[in-house]
């Protein structure tokens, strides 16, 4: 039990709370909350209904990953990411994809894609112009603007070398993952990865978690006769059970467009305990420090606190993120982030294989936890693997819903036991308002019940008509856009910031918006999803108020508050300046 257990910092509160966790496993069913039904939806109230434009929009291009047919080794099954953001700065968000290869050959046409946007509903294909064209097993992706030049700049992990994109500002990128010393020598199964400012000096950090370490030279091969090379009586690809865990690593911006690895320094490195997949960075428990929780596979999920000395301490346990309520140690995949009950904290949905419920952890203001899926009407929903997600108002009626997408890692499978499907859904839960969730299927339109291999997706507003659209990453095949067209009578307000004292991107900011008698808090993230990044303008459904109070909690600590914002309209704030003109904001 000793490895559990910091040295310090347990009140009597945190060990009651952990206790029963710890023995759950002997004392509680495996299967407890499999029984729970999912709330009747409200279909009197109309909803959004999400249609798949990606083929009309120009988003045409398959995403190599493996084969289906049969998965040799685990490099296969887990990428890739995507991203909605503004690469050009000119108020339209452009959408990068991750993809990959196979294991005998790099097709003709495999690589990452980024689509610039055309503002007429339309991308155009500029991989190769923009200096990103790149065939590997790419997985994450996290966006920020590293050197503060005004410009977004793009990380991605791979299995191999992860590379770091500066962004030109002329439409152009430049590989300069060797210059910034971000190269290694090693072979890495790179996952997760996000900006983060954790010692407040205006400069983005960096934190990359990796997977496991593995090296396909030497790898095992499917068999029934090794252990964790198999599932369900079929010979699958190994791991990651019975693969060596891997270091997670944090590097310090230097301001001059370097880096320097201070994972030992800052205690990361000491945590070799978990795969690591998703990573985000937010100020968890609301005490001014941006923290990291990553979602890890087949282990404890880390929720890392920054203790404002350039450390941090791993406390995902006591804090009721690392395990499931029967003590079960889960596969984290996707996190989504948001408000659901409109209290002004930060909650936590996270997403996990298949005959596992997803994860609703309640947040109370103090990095503190409680998982309510059960309650909420999520626990039911355990068909599925499932992927990236978002806790997001996706119908502009002031409460945030769930959305996640789902997609097997094992074609072989379905074909002796049909229960488990390769292909899946999208999984749309709406929010009820009363801290529970009703899902909806074919009543949110064609682009929901859609069967596909999905990894990464993201949110944002690719049209600037005022509500989130959803641009999702399918294995061998190319990537699916969901247009949303939301309710009309519903309205919204987005918040797009700046820092000037705090790092340019304001990645960690949190903002309060109060409407309606409601608050609803969200934070500027680097990674969200699965390994992907959305838009970084935040977008709050209002209902029927026409106006909010919003208040801005900066970096840097300090806060500004801006009442009686009209709604239906982007605002941009700069720090320390107020409402600004920023960039143009224009509807179809």
């Amino acid at each position: 039990m000793k490895k559990f257990f910091p040295t310090s910092g347990w009140s009597r509160r945190k060990l009651l709370q952990t206790a029963p966790a710890l023995c759950a496993t002997t004392l509680l069913p495996r299967d407890l909350f499999a029984a729970q039904a999912n709330h009747p939806a409200d279909t009197a109230k109309p909803f959004s209904t999400f249609t798949d434009i990606a083929a009309s929009a120009g988003l045409t291009a398959k995403m190599y990953y493996g084969v289906p047919e049969a998965v040799t080794y685990i490099i296969e099954e887990m990428g890739g990411g995507c991203a909605f953001f503004d690469y050009d700065n000119d108020g339209w968000m452009d959408i990068f994809i991750l993809g990959g290869r196979t294991l005998e050959a790099v097709p003709p046409d495999a690589s990452n894609r980024l689509y610039k946007n055309n503002r007429n509903g339309t991308f155009k294909d500029v991989t190769k112009e923009a200096g990103l064209w790149d065939a590997g097993w790419a997985v994450g992706v996290c966006v920020g603007d590293y050197n503060n030049d005004g410009f977004e700049d793009l990380f991605l992990t791979y299995y191999g070398q992860n590379k770091l994109y500066r962004n030109n500002g002329n439409g152009t990128f430049t590989d300069v993952t060797e210059k910034a010393h971000l190269t290694h020598d090693t072979i890495r199964f790179g996952a997760g990865c996000t900006f983060i400012d954790y010692n407040r000096d205006g400069f983005l950090d960096l934190f990359v978690s990796n997977y496991v370490d593995i090296d396909m030279a030497n790898a095992l091969k499917p068999s029934l006769s090794v252990p964790n090379c198999n599932y369900e009586g079929v010979p699958v690809a190994c791991g990651p059970k019975g693969l060596k865990a891997p270091q997670h690593f944090l590097y310090k911006n230097n301001g001059d467009g370097t880096f320097t690895d201070v994972s030992k320094e800052s205690g990361i490195a000491a945590i070799k305990s978990s795969y690591g997949l998703t990573a985000v960075s937010f100020d968890i428990d609301e005490d001014g420090w941006p923290d990291l929780f990553v979602a890890c596979d087949t282990t404890q999920s880390l929720l890392l606190l920054n203790n404002h000395d350039g450390t941090f301490r791993e406390e995902g346990l006591m804090r009721g993120v690392a395990i499931s309520p029967d003590g079960q140690e889960m596969a984290g995949m996707g996190i989504g982030v948001g408000d659901y009950d409109l209290d002004g904290h930060l909650d936590i949905v996270k997403t996990h294989f298949q005959l596992q419920a997803a994860g609703l952890y309640r947040n109370d203001g103090k990095g503190n936890f409680d998982d309510v899926a059960h309650e909420a009407g999520l626990a039911g929903e355990r068909t599925y693997v499932s992927w990236g997600t978002g806790l997001v108002d996706l119908d502009n009626d002031g409460f945030p819903d769930i959305f996640w997408v789902t997609g097997n890692v094992y074609a072989e499978v379905e074909r002796i036991n049909p229960k488990f499907p390769y292909k899946g859904p999208r999984l749309l839960f709406r929010n009820r308002g009363n801290g529970t969730f009703a899902r909806l299927g074919d009543e949110a339109g064609p682009g929901i019940g859609a069967h596909h291999v999905s990894r990464g997706c993201a949110f944002g507003d690719f049209d600037n008509d005022g509500d989130l659209d959803i641009v999702i990453m399918n294995q061998h095949e190319p990537p699916s856009l969901l247009r949303n067209d939301a309710p009309k009578e519903n309205n919204w307000i987005k918040v797009r910031l700046e820092g000037t004292k705090s790092n340019r991107s304001a990645i960690g900011a949190r903002v309060l918006v109060h409407y309606a008698g409601k608050v609803q808090a969200q934070s500027v993230m680097s990674q969200a999803s699965y390994m992907s990044s959305n838009d970084p303008r935040l977008h709050f459904g209002l209902g029927k108020a026409v106006s909010a109070d919003i208040e801005v909690i900066w970096p840097t600590g300090v806060t500004e508050k801006y009442p009686g914002q009209a709604a239906n309209r982007l605002i941009s704030i700069l720090e320390g300046h107020g409402i600004v003109a920023g960039r143009p904001f224009q509807t179809l």
